[in-house]
């Protein structure tokens, strides 16, 4: 059996100087304490008071999943506010889809943008439906749906102008389709 050779002590000083050159990266704790304030500011300059504090913890719950795999060089601050401000534009997004309070509730339900039953198949859905798929998804999101063209790029996949040139040729192909459409 080997002897075991032991590795003489060092001393507190030696230690905290090989630590100094190290950067470590502290508690999650510490990064809410220390940067809290200023991400609650980003939030409120973006959102009314109650939705600011929600895209505040939505911002903390997101960076502490990825705080574990944020490099140690990274500016903490910078990467919080990034995350704050596309929480509250997230925040903005859903206040945008969801309905808005009306005095009085229509007694009928609306027909309007629902085909007529009687003629789903003829005419103008019957040719939609004849689209290709990405050039029927790319008019749907945009012209019927309002949706800007980054948006659609990343719900069919694709780049930007991808989805245009789907959504420009399904507008092309309706009107040489659709009797009525357009220029014959």
């Amino acid at each position: 059996m080997r002897p075991v050779r032991l590795r003489p002590a060092i001393s507190r000083s030696a230690a905290e100087e090989r630590l100094q050159g190290m950067s470590i990266k502290q508690p999650f704790e510490k990064v809410v304490e220390e940067h809290g304030r200023t991400v609650l500011r980003v939030c409120r300059a973006l959102l009314a008071s109650h939705d600011a504090d929600d895209a505040w913890s939505e911002t903390f719950l997101s960076a502490m999943r990825g705080y574990p795999e944020l490099p140690e060089t990274a500016n903490v601050e910078a990467w919080l506010v990034t995350i704050a401000h596309r929480k509250a534009i997230d925040v903005l997004r859903s206040r945008k889809r969801q309905p808005v309070p009306v005095e009085e509730v229509a007694e009928a339900p609306t027909t309007l943008g629902v085909p007529d039953p009687d003629h789903a198949d003829d005419g103008l859905w019957h040719t939609v439906r004849a689209l290709p798929d990405r050039q029927r998804q790319a008019v749907a999101y945009h012209y019927v749906a309002g949706l800007p063209y980054a948006e659609i790029a990343q719900i069919i996949g694709g780049t930007t102008d991808a989805a245009r040139r789907a959504a420009a040729d399904g507008i092309r192909n309706l009107r040489k389709n659709y009797p009525g459409g357009g220029p014959s």
